[in-house]
C-alpha cells in the first residue's frame, strides 16, 4: 500500500504517541518529515529527532524524542493538516496569521525550504500551509 499523505500520517503517529504517553517513536524516513521534525525542535514542540540508518535496512528510520510538561501534559495538544493532497493551500507572507496569538505555530513549505509561520512572516515568503499546532 502506498501512502498518499505522509504529512498527515506523521502528525497522526505523533498525536497518538502523545495520547499513549510514549517517550519516543520511530516512523519510516525522509527529507521532508526529517526538516518538519527539526522545526517542531526548534519551536520546542518535541525534545528531539534523529535519523537511524541500520544495516541491510531499505529505508532509514526517524526516532522522535516527545516533550512533555513537568505535570505529563503533552507538549503538543493540537494538530490540524491544513493542505491535502486533494485540495492544496497556499498563502502570501502577508496573509499567514499568528496561531493562536503565538503561542502556537503553522509550518510552511516554501522556495526557501520548510519555514515556521513566524520565519516565513520574516523573510516575507508565501507558500503551502501544511499544518498547524498548538
Amino acid at each position: 500500500m502506498s501512502m498518499t499523505d505522509p504529512i498527515a500520517d506523521l502528525l497522526a503517529r505523533v498525536k497518538n504517541a502523545h495520547l499513549a504517553k510514549h517517550d519516543r517513536l520511530d516512523i519510516p524516513a525522509s527529507r521532508l518529515k526529517e526538516e518538519l521534525c527539526k522545526i517542531l525542535e526548534n519551536e520546542g514542540f518535541i525534545r528531539s529527532v534523529k535519523r537511524l540508518h541500520e544495516e541491510g535496512a531499505l529505508n532509514d528510520t526517524l526516532r522522535i524524542y516527545l516533550r512533555y510538561s513537568a505535570d505529563g501534559q503533552p507538549a503538543i495538544n493540537y494538530v490540524e493538516r491544513l493542505s491535502k493532497p486533494g485540495r492544496r493551500l497556499y498563502m502570501r507572507a502577508d496573509e499567514i496569521t499568528e496561531v493562536r496569538n503565538g503561542l502556537g505555530m503553522a509550518i510552511v513549505s516554501t522556495s526557501q525550504g520548510l519555514l515556521s509561520d513566524k520565519q516565513a512572516r520574516e523573510r516575507r515568503v508565501g507558500g503551502e500551509l501544511l499544518c498547524r499546532l498548538w
